[in-house]
């Protein structure tokens, strides 16, 4: 580091602002001591007394050898002084002299010979403490080494922030000699705005003596015509002398490009990680395609994109659906998100509709490749076989889009369609690590898509299967009126084998009967099937309800592994009465008016398939007006609330015994069920109405 004092021009100016110019001087303590031609004292400096031990008054006129020099030493000093004062040539070197209080110290001495204008010749000495002296050198020596060979970059700047000392380290980091940072501004040298933050800091430390250690790391260049961007470590502190004057602030620059960027690629790992843990949360929760498109849409931006796109074969989601024949792919769109409003979200297919897209296109080349395209930089062109056609290219161009990804959804070694990705507002093009990245979450998403579909297509059946089962009710029974509703899962769009039946009998009775397979799909609703056609067969037979539990009971038995609850009444209108069994069904509510509703008191019994107990029929008489309430364990069950307090609302929700069923159904499905119902839903209400059998007759 140079041991230059300030800038140019610097030499000519006095410093009258401060009584100290030099704190080093002071800390050495240089005494002078003037001896005439005799070896008499006749000058004595303060610092003469400080280091002596001797007032004015007791050296002045004094020989100098026998006051300072002990015995043995008076014939060498005395050689030594004549030699100066004959030859006038200086001498220098410590030697031991007696202090006023006995001891004797280590001093160094500068000796020289004076002339005055009388041509009188007279001996100046110089002297100051050895060991202090011996102190300074060595750690000026090692300060000058190691600011020379330091590896971190250390510049002093005076109070205006100029550049007054700069080491070969700084040198190289700022790519520029030290010649041409001295005398010139922190900012002339570090023009960026990056730096207007470190440059008030230096400041504040100037002005509080406060030193800022590591508080600031800026990534710029050290000038707009240097390479590549740098990450530079910096520290200041205030430079003080001996007696505190604010010299000027030291600024230390450690080089830390290649820490900054190890910690941003560790980030961005951690980020891609934390991304396709988010990816495989996130996408697949429902057994829904455009749901789980619009996931995998949702997870990309925008962490990973501005704007993306998620479009499926036609083919695949109608199989129906001849291929095409000129050449063109048909892509149904499913989900779009953009990070921020953009025309190249405009630009993409809006979700449901179906676009053609030519051989020449990325999109079809993906998808009859099955194999990912990487766009990095993305000119007029690219956008042109990107978009769908000409008036989509143009959006992409105005919304600045500059890289792009296609990544096919691929699932069990079937293209199914792709994943669209562009950046418009984030800088940074695509890499290789995005399409990895990409390529993962399309992986996910692509078997989640693939397992609704095929979902989808089974629950469509199920569905039509267990529709075409249940019964087309009239309204109106002998005595009663009824009203029936079945909802399939929601969260799922599963569909059990939960059914309802109302068999008229002989007699102008009618059996009503709710009942529940346990589990889904084709197989329960098949079950649901066989157990209706049963239950209505020997109902035919008049058998009382418990007989009929136990028939159904032996069949279910013989249905493999499943078993199924069941609730079974016969009204009987004649004799105003009502005969019930179950079969680990939950309680009917009897809604009366002018009084609350109520849980049947019912045995329950054993579900149907379990065998072994005997199922108990009870009687209870019922009245016009009165409405029972039938439905499966869907409607009232939930995961997290208790079964009581759930019966609880279903019966305060049958508060109002005159409302239409109709009306009741509906209030009963909306309160009770929610989206993400696990489980399908049957309800049978029936009301009495008043009963005589000519009215039944003439209404037949």
């Amino acid at each position: 580091m140079s041991a230059v004092g300030g800038r140019p021009g610097d030499a000519g100016r006095v410093d009258t602002g401060s009584s100290h110019p030099s704190g080093l001087m002071d800390l050495l303590g240089v005494a002078a001591v003037l001896l005439d031609a005799e070896g008499r004292i006749v000058l004595w400096s303060p610092q003469a007394q400080a280091l002596f031990g001797y007032t004015a008054q007791e050296a002045l006129g004094q020989y100098a050898a026998p006051l300072l020099v002990h015995q043995q030493h008076q014939d060498l000093v005395i050689k030594l002084f004549a030699d100066v004062m004959e030859t006038g040539e200086s001498w220098a070197g410590a030697f031991p002299v007696r202090h006023s209080d006995g001891s004797t110290r280590l001093l160094e001495f500068r000796n020289m010979r004076l002339l005055d204008d009388l041509g009188d010749f007279y001996a100046l000495g110089l002297a100051t403490d050895s060991p202090t002296l011996r102190q300074v050198e060595r750690d000026v020596a090692l300060s000058t080494r190691l600011v020379a060979q330091s590896p971190i970059g250390l510049a002093i700047l005076d109070t205006d922030l100029r550049y007054v000392a700069v080491n070969p380290a700084l040198e190289r980091i700022h790519d520029l000699p030290e010649k041409d940072h001295l005398g010139r501004h922190y900012r002339e040298i570090l023009p960026a705005e990056q730096f207007d933050v470190p440059e008030a800091a230096m400041r504040q430390v100037l002005e509080t003596g406060i030193p800022s250690i590591d508080q600031y790391t800026v990534v710029a260049r050290p000038r707009p015509d240097s390479g590549q961007d740098h990450a530079w470590s910096l520290s200041f502190y205030r430079l003080e002398d001996h007696h505190g004057r604010v010299l000027g602030v030291v600024d230390s620059v450690v080089d830390v490009t290649d820490r900054h960027r190890a910690a941003a690629e560790a980030a961005q790992a951690r980020r891609r990680l934390a991304l396709i843990a988010d990816g495989t949360a996130r996408i697949g929760t429902t057994l829904e395609v455009e749901r789980t498109a619009h996931e995998l849409a949702e997870v990309t931006v925008p962490e990973l994109a501005d704007v993306a796109a998620v479009d499926v074969l036609d083919s695949v989601l109608d199989e129906r659906r001849p291929p095409s024949r000129d050449g063109k792919v048909r892509f149904r769109a499913l989900a779009v998100q953009a990070a921020h409003p953009s025309e190249a979200a405009q630009a993409a297919d809006p979700p449901g509709r179906i676009a053609a897209y030519a051989a020449d296109r990325l999109a079809t080349q993906c998808v009859r490749t099955g194999r990912p395209i990487l766009v990095s930089h993305a000119d007029d062109g690219d956008l042109a076989r990107i978009a769908r056609d000409g008036q989509a290219a143009t959006l992409l161009s105005r919304a600045g889009v500059h890289s792009y990804m296609a990544v096919p959804l691929t699932a069990r070694g079937k293209v199914l369609g792709f994943l669209g990705l562009t950046r418009t507002r984030n800088p940074l093009a695509f890499d290789e690590d995005d399409l990895a990245l990409a390529g993962e979450l399309a992986s996910r998403a692509a078997v989640c898509i693939d397992n609704a579909r095929a979902h989808q297509s089974v629950r469509i059946t199920a569905e039509t299967l267990q529709r075409s089962l249940l019964p087309e009710l009239p309204p109106h029974h002998p005595g009663l009126e009824v009203a029936s509703r079945y909802r399939p899962a929601q969260s799922t769009n599963a569909v059990g084998g939960d059914w309802y039946d109302v068999v008229p009998l002989d007699g102008d009775r009618t059996a009503l009967v709710v009942g529940d397979v346990m589990g889904s799909g084709i197989d329960a609703a098949t079950t649901m099937g066989r157990l209706r056609t049963a239950t209505s067969t020997l109902a035919d037979l008049g058998l009382d309800p418990a007989e009929v539990l136990r028939h159904l009971d032996k069949i279910t038995r013989r249905l493999e592994h499943y078993i199924a609850t069941c609730v079974y009444a016969v009204y009987d209108p004649l004799r105003a009465e009502c005969r019930i069994a179950t079969a680990g069904h939950l309680p009917p509510v009897l809604v009366r008016r002018g009084e609350h509703p109520r849980l049947l008191d019912l045995p329950t019994g054993t579900p149907l398939g379990v065998g072994g107990v005997p199922f108990q029929t009870t009687t209870f008489d019922i009245v016009a007006g009165d409405q029972l309430v039938l439905y499966t364990d869907g409607l009232v069950e939930t995961r997290h609330d208790p079964i009581d307090q759930r019966l609880d609302a279903l019966r305060h929700l049958l508060d109002a015994a005159d409302r239409p069923l109709e009306e009741t159904c509906d209030r009963l499905l909306h309160a009770l069920r929610s989206p993400d119902d696990p489980d399908d839903v049957a309800l049978l209400i029936a009301r009495t109405q008043p009963y005589t059998p000519d009215a039944v007759k003439a209404r037949f």
